[in-house]
Parts: structure tokens; sequence; C-alpha cells
């Protein structure tokens, strides 16, 4: 059951590019609460602001004005402090995948709980407990070039929860999927949100925006509709499966 407690909230948050005419206002002050263990989904058209208000709640990116706190604690804005946020505290899944070719799943997994500190024994365990969790146990030691995108993209979400991290946050996580692919994505998020995990995603995708405890519109940098889709209106899987493939 999903808390009450806001574990991120976003106020006033803008973030503008280019000045005079050619000013764009690519967020443009968007107020937004997480609780603990919700998923929200965020869709809109391209180019309305969704994967930049996504950088600025991770750290990615700074705003132009506004602020974030993430388990009540203000945001900094200095490169230490995100650098910090982004290692520890926030997970990251791209349509992208972002995966390092030259190492295996278990060492692309691994990594970030390296970087945070993490023996390597610790980070190991940690990334091989992982991999099981997301069905790739077997391909521990491949390449990303020997896996499919949807094999990529679980690697890269089991690598987004190497450090615990306090919220998740994906964009376009089934971009560059096939419809089969995209299912094990969506068992996959189910499934942690099921375990409690907070998740935001900005997603394109009507399958994985039904699966969310909150349905976002945004356009022009702005929410413009919110849906929340508790009790029988969130999307049961099965049903799911058969909106479609891309």
């Amino acid at each position: 059951m999903t808390s009450m407690r806001p574990v991120l909230r976003a106020s006033g948050l803008c973030k503008t590019f280019g000045s005079g005419a050619a000013l764009v206002r690519a967020v443009d002050g968007v107020d937004l609460d997480v609780a603990a263990g919700e998923t929200v989904a965020i869709m809109g058209p391209s180019g309305c602001g969704k994967s930049t208000l996504l950088h600025l709640l991770g750290g990615l990116e700074r705003p132009s004005a506004g602020a974030i706190e993430l388990a009540g604690q203000p945001v900094s804005d200095s490169e230490r402090a995100l650098a910090h946020l982004r290692r520890t505290a926030v997970g990251f899944v791209f349509q992208g995948f972002y995966l390092m070719d030259e190492l295996s799943a278990i060492e692309n997994v691994e990594l970030p709980g390296l970087l945070a500190g993490r023996s390597l024994s610790a980070a190991r365990a940690r990334a091989r407990e992982l991999l099981e969790q997301v069905g790739l146990a077997d391909r521990a030691e491949f390449l990303p070039s020997a896996l499919s995108g949807g094999q990529r993209q679980r690697v890269a979400i089991a690598r987004a929860l190497i450090n615990r991290p306090i919220i998740v946050l994906a964009d376009e996580p089934t971009g560059n999927l096939d419809s089969s692919a995209t299912v094990q994505v969506l068992r996959l998020f189910e499934a942690l949100h099921e375990s409690g995990q907070t998740l935001v995603i900005v997603t394109h995708e009507q399958r994985v925006a039904a699966t969310a405890d909150r349905l976002i519109s945004m356009r022009d940098g702005a929410f413009v509709d919110e849906t929340r889709m508790t009790g029988g209106s969130r999307g049961d899987l099965g049903k799911l499966i058969g909106l479609g493939g891309e």
C-alpha cells in the first residue's frame, strides 16, 4: 500500500534555454509530489519537456528556478552533491540502455555499486542477486552485444537498483523495444511496484502508463491533467498485453 509521505517533491520547477525571442521554457512551473512506493507515469507529445523534467528530478541538469526535495532533504545544486545523489539515491533507466559495451552484464550492473564505495565482493553479490531478479542470471557473463534489446534493458534496470535507490526514474524505458520485450519490462516494473519501489516513468506507451498509480499529462513544459488510477482502475497486465505492440 502506498504511503502518503512524499519521497520526492518539486516546487515551481522551471528550466529555460536561450534568451529573448529565442527563449524556450522546457519545464514551466511544475509542482510534483511523489509518495513512497508510488508509481507515477508522465505522458505528453514529443518535445513537451518530459525528459528534461526527469533530468531535473534526478540531478542530471540544474533547474533555472524552483526547488527539489528528496526524502525530505533539499537537493543541492553543487556538482559534488548532485554526483552523490545520482550514485546513491536515484536509479536511472534510459531508452538507449547506455550499457558499457566492453563490460559483461554483471560488470555493468555492479559498476555503480563500486563507484558508490561498495567492495568488489559486495557489489558482485548484489549484482548477481539483481540479475536473478530480472531473469538474466544465465546471461551474467555476456557482453551487451550478445543480448537482445529487452535483455539489455533488464540489465539496465538491474543496474539502476544496485545501490537500493530511494527512487527510480525511467525515460521511455520501452521506446526501443518490440512488443514482446515491452511485456517483459512491464512485468518487471509491476514487480518493482509491488515490492514498494518508488518509480517515475516518462513514456509514450499506454501499456506502461496504465500500470501506474497516477498518470500525469504534460504539454508545453507544464502539467495539464492528472488521473489517479486506484484500485480496479490500474491496468491488469494480462489485459494490457492485448493493447498491441509498437
